[in-house]
């Protein structure tokens, strides 16, 4: 086909039921430059090789699934070009850092779904008025209040960028902070006091060292490092109020 070149896809796979431990297995891959990492490793799923095993979905950008490491770094192989990825002739791809690989690509992320359930990412009312009364209604300035961590879609690149996290994996992340701060700043929520004794602790908040590598590989912008140092602020100011004025009831 004209404009096609080809290019080394170096993988990492594991077989859980295998005698050895991961390696690397290298592949020719044939490629025209609209095309994605991830269209490289359909071409290796379909061609080459079909005992390669990998997550996606959308292909969009929406999913969030198709999370790798390409030559170091987080990304979606949906999003990432070959021809920019594989400038040195060669292409690696990794499973995401800080999880732990169930076959080849694809990686555990029940660490990830308990950090983010333990952030309480719904909408919390102490009591429920009927349908019948109508909406919880909301202005255009309320949504912009929020709008930037709702981007987030769980494809877990923060997690993987996250040298704290990587360090200990009791750290309850990025990504599941900056979805606390979503619904803490949410109108129609009144379950702020729940989420901060939950993340105002030493492996929630207080243990980012504000690296700023996760904001680096979001592709949606959500900033997960900003998100956390206004949780900071916002837990200190609490504290405060608490102890200046004990009948106070910060939202």
């Amino acid at each position: 086909m004209a404009g096609e070149k080809s290019i080394t896809f170096r993988v990492r796979r594991y077989q859980p039921q295998g005698t050895k431990g991961p390696y690397y297995q290298d592949y020719n891959v044939p490629y025209r430059d609209d095309e994605v990492v991830l269209d490289g490793l359909n071409y290796i799923k379909d061609q080459l090789d079909p005992t390669l095993t990998f997550r996606w979905s959308c292909r969009m950008g929406i999913c969030g699934s198709c999370g790798m490491d390409v030559n170091g770094s987080p990304k979606l192989t949906c999003g990432t070009f070959i021809r920019d990825a594989g400038r040195g002739g060669v292409v690696q791809v990794d499973p995401l850092t800080s999880f732990n690989s169930i076959k080849d690509l694809v990686t555990d992320f029940d660490p990830f779904m308990d950090h983010f359930a333990h952030v309480k990412p719904w909408l919390i009312r102490e009591k429920e008025k009927p349908v019948a009364q109508g909406e919880y209604l909301q202005y255009p300035e309320d949504l912009t209040a929020y709008r930037q961590q709702s981007l987030c879609i769980n494809c877990t690149l923060c997690y993987a960028a996250c040298p704290v996290f990587q360090g200990d994996d009791r750290f309850v992340g990025p990504a599941s902070l900056a979805m606390a701060l979503r619904y803490i700043r949410d109108t129609r929520d009144q379950g702020a006091e729940q989420r901060f004794e939950r993340i105002s602790t030493e492996h929630g908040i207080w243990e980012c060292t504000f690296v700023g590598e996760c904001s680096v590989v979001c592709p949606k912008e959500v900033d997960p490092a900003g998100a956390i140092q206004t949780l900071k602020l916002m837990a200190t100011t609490r504290r405060m109020r608490k102890l200046l004025m004990p009948k106070s009831a910060p939202r």
